[in-house]
């Protein structure tokens, strides 16, 4: 991204010119999110689904998407499934995840949990919601269906 983002933790850090590139690779990546077209691009890649808090369609979009461009997920759906339930800190969750993954998605009760999160890890960290707070990847795809509906932001 042009201003150095590594993790994507809020809407606010990315400008414009940040959000008008990936709406335009989304809208390439249709027909293989539709399954008609194949595509390898993530093979060899590892993505971290962890969800501390119920969700549906935020963790079953990113492991399919993460699957259909053949990369793997590992993670878990359930943070009492996790080393959590004794005691481990989400510092220590992410340090762990960043050592097995290349990319970790986060979705945690917490409002801040993500900027703390891509404060620990040294692999991008993409927040797929931190209670109260943001939800970036949801508001790229509200964009992404504006701007396929009505042909602009």
């Amino acid at each position: 991204m042009s201003n150095g983002l590594k993790h994507i933790v809020s809407i606010k850090e990315l400008s414009v010119d940040d959000i008008e590139p990936i709406l335009d690779l989304a809208e390439e990546m249709v027909p293989i999110a539709e399954g008609k077209e194949k595509s390898d691009d993530l093979e060899g890649k590892i993505l971290a689904t962890l969800f501390f808090e119920p969700s549906t369609r935020t963790r079953l979009s990113f492991e399919a998407a993460m699957k259909r461009l053949n990369g793997k997920c590992i993670g878990f759906a359930r943070a009492g499934t996790s080393s959590v339930k004794k005691g481990e800190t989400l510092a220590d969750t992410i340090r762990v995840a960043a050592g097995y993954a290349d990319i970790i998605v986060l979705r945690h009760p917490q409002e801040g949990s993500a900027q703390l999160a891509a404060d620990f890890s040294d692999k991008p960290v993409l927040n797929a919601g931190d209670g109260a707070g943001h939800h970036p990847t949801q508001t790229l795809l509200d964009l992404f269906t504006i701007k396929k509906e009505m042909g602009s932001i």
